[in-house]
């Protein structure tokens, strides 16, 4: 997470580092040039309603179009165009709304704005609640044979195919209906955990060793946990994971019904298991799933070695969580200006060639980016593509190297958004979360080797490679965890059982202990840490974690093939970014060169994370032979 750091300055105000800060002013007064060009999607809100109401007037539409629509090859590709072009206008409507209401957290146009073009994709959807049955009704030969009479139809081929193969997990069109319009509540759990925990829970007030008086929010949590100071790290752990568990039977009761919200989709839907229905409309193995945490479990000597080399960088006796978020490296400190960092990733992004390079100037030089935090905007980035304008990334650049590895990360999603939505129609522009974040973590792989080879200070190397390690762990062996514990969840429910705060906090600890190695003697791992699940949003989201950690090993993999292979391979890798949802993510991710059903890929990246964990610990040995280390 990035926090901004207000100074009290205004508008024109720069920190010492020469980043502008505009913490504490208006979004209207911030200059045009820091913020991204919202008008590219709509010059005005009056454009956007107006939008609005044509999109509502095509939806009503549907009704009569839907008794005939598959009665002949024209009906079908008539009705298939009108919902496409139905979608990509709802699309952009969203894109503007939220957008919008992201910049100004406050701003009840854009709540209401927003608040409105979801209701209407609910509606949207349950309205077209018959066409999967409709065009099980209608069959595959029969499909066929109007793909022969409208060629334009194999626009929605793959979907259609995709239908065809998941016909045993189809409900009838009256009863799909009804399972759409769940999803008018469906996240209630999830709203009320995100509430509850962002804003009506009770924090707690700490004084740190300089006789600070802190209360320990989310922002104070995430800024001091890795303090310099090792009592003031163990009180921030203790303390805020202490005032997490008074509250553990509520967080727990909402879990329980959200997975079970889960399990309730995966029966309707006829599967086996919560995980089936996760993993097989798109076709990916659930072997991926399990290879994943088999592959991490062999290799947690890996993690250990790191977790070992961290204790004696940071001279501990004694290692333990209270100290996982500690950097290494003690007084590094290095910052860039926005321009500074512009050109370090246009040089770290050089292996991709001119036409991936000239992509990235033109997202900095045409308001593709909204650069810097001001009052009322949300916290933290992101990159959100849009067919036919732009992608446009959400940072709030503050000038560190984390800064700087965010903005490479978020435009490694805007470059697999930009060349799918170039090579692909709308139909098939939207690649599946399972490859979201592959793009991203390829960029960071780049920046990390770039400054590896062109940084002279040896102590800021062992900085960035501890930083990137941390990342790895955090992505690829923390993620799985979480994957471990939500496969556990589940399967609780599953088996006819409820999540009690009892068994939820028994099974996270037991794993943290494994993964961590506290047996081993590598680090204790106190009790509070039993209520970290309580505290991430994502086991919300039905079994989406695993995809960071085997997206991360992807692009390891392909990274160290663009870097040290030929042409061709960055071809492949292209090749990726541009197919979108035209193919299963498996088939995609094959063709450029990586097979995540086998155990190679994570081999690979384990070899790889070992090979880091080497060369940080050789920089480490010769400056602290030198006595320079954390001098």
């Amino acid at each position: 997470m990035l926090v901004a750091v207000s100074f009290g300055m205004n508008a024109n105000a720069q920190n010492k580092a020469g980043i502008p800060d505009f913490s504490n002013t208006d979004r209207s007064a911030v200059p045009k040039e820091f913020k991204w060009k919202i008008e590219d999607i709509y010059a005005t809100p009056d454009l956007w309603k107006a939008d609005l109401a044509l999109v509502k007037q095509m939806a009503s539409k549907i009704e009569g179009l839907s008794k005939t629509w598959t009665a002949s090859a024209k009906n079908m590709l008539e009705f298939e165009n009108l919902v496409n072009d139905i979608s990509l206008k709802g699309e952009k409507l969203y894109s503007y709304a939220s957008n919008e209401n992201n910049m100004d957290l406050g701003n009840t146009q854009f709540i209401s704005m927003k608040g409105e073009i979801e209701n209407f994709f609910v509606q949207f959807g349950a309205s077209l609640s018959f066409m999967e049955s409709d065009i099980l009704s209608l069959g595959e030969t029969k499909f066929k044979e109007y793909l022969k009479a409208e060629p334009a139809l194999v626009t929605y081929q793959f979907g259609t195919e995709k239908i065809f193969r998941n016909k045993d997990h189809i409900l009838p069109s009256e009863q799909q209906k009804i399972v759409s319009l769940t999803g008018l509540f469906s996240s209630a759990a999830n709203d009320a955990y995100g509430v509850f925990s962002n804003v009506e829970m009770p924090h707690t007030d700490i004084t740190l060793s300089d006789g600070s008086k802190i209360n320990l929010n989310v922002a104070a949590y995430m800024k001091l946990r890795g303090s310099k100071n090792q009592a003031d790290r163990s009180l921030v752990m203790n303390s805020f994971w202490g005032n997490q568990k008074k509250y553990e039977n509520t967080f727990a009761s909402l879990l329980n019904g959200e997975i079970k919200q889960h399990w309730f989709s995966a029966q309707v839907g006829k599967y086996s298991s919560s995980l089936e229905a996760r993993m097989y409309p798109n076709a990916i193995d659930q072997t991926v799933y399990t290879e994943l945490i088999k592959a991490v479990h062999d290799h947690l000597g890996t993690l250990q070695k790191f977790l070992t080399l961290k204790k004696k960088m940071l001279g501990l006796t004694n290692y333990s969580y209270d100290d996982i978020y500690a950097s290494a490296v003690k007084s590094v400190s290095k910052t860039y200006t926005y321009d500074e960092a512009k050109q370090i990733i246009l040089n770290a992004l050089k292996p991709m060639g001119k036409d991936y390079t000239d992509i990235i100037t033109k997202a900095f030089n045409e308001g593709w980016i909204d650069i810097y935090p001001n009052k009322g905007k949300e916290s933290g980035a992101y990159s959100s593509g849009l067919f036919g304008v732009h992608p446009y990334i959400k940072m709030n650049y503050n000038g560190d190297y984390n800064a700087l590895s965010t903005l490479i990360h978020e435009l490694g999603h805007t470059m697999h958004s930009y060349y799918s939505c170039k090579n692909q129609p709308y139909a098939t522009s939207s690649y599946e979360t399972f490859l979201a974040e592959i793009a991203s973590t390829f960029n960071e792989n780049l920046l990390m080797q770039y400054i590896l080879k062109s940084e002279t200070d040896d102590l800021f190397k062992i900085y960035i490679l501890d930083q990137y390690l941390d990342g790895a762990r955090a992505t690829i062996f923390r993620q799985t965890l979480f994957a471990e514990f939500e496969l556990a969840m589940h399967t609780q429910v599953e088996q006819g059982q409820s999540l009690t705060a009892e068994f939820l906090d028994a099974k996270y600890l037991e794993l943290t202990k494994l993964y961590y190695g506290e047996a081993k003697g590598v680090m204790k791992v106190p009790d509070y840490i039993q209520n970290e699940w309580s505290y991430i949003p994502h086991f919300y989201m039905n079994y989406y974690v695993y995809q960071y950690s085997t997206g991360l090993i992807a692009s390891m993999a392909l990274s160290e093939k663009v870097l040290n292979g030929t042409p061709s391979d960055r071809d492949r890798y292209v090749g990726m970014l541009s197919a979108g949802g035209n193919d299963y993510p498996l088939n995609i991710l094959r063709k450029a060169g990586v097979d995540m059903t086998k155990a190679d890929a994570y081999n690979a990246a384990f070899a790889n994370f070992d090979n880091l964990v080497n060369q940080m610990e050789a920089l480490y040995n010769k400056l602290n032979a030198e006595g320079k280390f954390n001098k």
